[in-house]
């Protein structure tokens, strides 16, 4: 599901006062990580992720394999920090976003 400008603002709003839930250190996207990614956006579908220890490039692909990995949408990425989404699997959503 591709989101659309106003449901990224929407979401960018929301996650504005969040703290990263998730981070990738110097090791880089490791199982672990991958495992505590997919149970923290099931609990949360909208959370931050901190890429750490990369030059530019390392951490764009590091947050395209994250997106990826779990099927989330990036809605926003400033320096190392990236806004994911993914509406819940098992669970009606607690995040409504606004029709087109």
């Amino acid at each position: 599901m591709a989101l659309k400008e106003k449901q990224k603002r929407y979401l960018r709003q929301l996650a504005h006062s969040m703290k990263p839930v998730v981070m990738v250190g110097g090791s880089g996207v490791t199982p672990g990580v991958l495992a505590e990614l997919e149970s923290s956006i099931e609990h949360h579908e909208l959370l931050k992720v901190r890429v750490t220890g990369a030059e530019r490039e390392e951490r764009d692909a590091m947050i395209v394999e994250l997106c990826a990995a779990v099927e989330a949408e990036l809605v926003q990425r400033i320096g190392h920090v990236a806004v994911l989404y993914r509406a819940p699997r098992n669970r009606p959503p607690r995040i409504h976003l606004p029709k087109i």
